[in-house]
């Protein structure tokens, strides 16, 4: 994909941003669009010297066009339980209209795609680990369906397109992702563990802890989805790290890892909340020759920094 004119939507956002840096280092031009409700310019405050990367303010619900593209990644959405909960109907528009916007813009350049989906398509699994070819457990009307299902619409439209029009597009399921730049208050399991050890507060885990996640390295999702834009899969491609996890035990990595002597407190589990989490990644492996490199000790060493930065900022 060098020297190609990218868009990527939901730029200033956790994931987003990381992979603007990826594209740039390849050697494309990036063109960032957020509407910012979840997004934060912090994120590239590092690119504001970088010529070939631009960014726009803008929300892909409503038509949009700003000039030819070769490539679409969309990520754009807010992708947190705290967040998808709070902006409930904008994920539902994020998650049609936007991506068919997008589809749009893709269709009329003759630009490639790539849909951002999610493991919470599967919902609350009944087939273990998670492969593909599995349609899901999800409740339609619950509380986190304004995301799960926004995000299965997508990759109803994302197909739709390539079908009806021919666009050449592409579909990850992102599982459990962390790393620098995750929010710091957005609910998830490694941001809400490292913050709270960091200020020396009661670690919370909800239900008993012996739910599971299976823990991502942002490095290794972003090597694996540029990976697989660049292949000719057009299928849903599960892109996470299959060692899994309980919450209990990330809790006692966070623990060794800050040296904190914080005890654990438990708390109900949310309605809905799935009980297990685990990619088969059988398929990145053959296709994309792709596969985890940090394992969650290594990559939760990798983040302390930029949370303790984090919580510097709140003293």
């Amino acid at each position: 994909m060098a020297s190609q004119t990218i868009l990527v939507t939901g730029a200033a956002g956790f994931l987003g941003s990381h992979l603007c840096d990826a594209l740039l280092a390849e050697g494309n031009d990036v063109l960032g669009v957020d509407n910012l409700c979840t997004g934060n310019l912090a994120n590239l405050a590092h690119l504001a010297g970088e010529a070939r990367f631009r960014f726009e303010e803008q929300d892909i619900c409503q038509p949009f066009d700003l000039g030819r593209v070769d490539f679409v990644f969309n990520f754009a959405s807010p992708a947190s339980p705290v967040d998808y909960m709070r902006l409930g109907i904008e994920t539902l528009l994020v998650g049609s209209a936007g991506t068919l916007n997008t589809l749009e813009i893709a269709k009329k350049y003759g630009a490639g795609y790539l849909q951002a989906s999610t493991s919470e398509c599967y919902g609350d699994p009944e087939v273990h680990p998670q492969v593909e070819t599995y349609w899901g457990n999800v409740n339609p009307i619950g509380p986190r369906s304004v995301y799960d299902e926004a995000k299965r619409f997508s990759e109803a439209a994302v197909a739709a397109y390539h079908r009806y029009h021919g666009v050449n597009t592409h579909m990850v399921r992102i599982f459990n992702t962390y790393g620098p730049r995750l929010q710091a208050n957005d609910g998830r399991v490694i941001s809400n563990l490292m913050m709270q050890a960091l200020r020396g507060e009661a670690l919370t885990i909800y239900g008993d802890g012996s739910q599971t996640r299976s823990f991502c390295y942002c490095s290794d999702l972003i090597d694996g989805i540029v990976r697989l834009a660049k292949s000719e899969e057009h299928l849903p491609t599960n892109i996470g790290n299959p060692v899994e996890w309980t919450i209990l035990e990330c809790a006692k990595e966070v623990q060794a890892l800050i040296g904190s002597q914080s005890e654990i407190v438990f708390q109900p589990l949310p309605q809905d909340d799935p009980k297990q989490r685990k990619p088969d990644i059988t398929k990145a492996r053959t296709l994309l020759g792709w596969e985890p490199k940090v394992p969650l000790r290594e990559g939760l060493a990798k983040s302390l920094d930029y949370f303790k930065a984090c919580v510097a900022k709140e003293a």
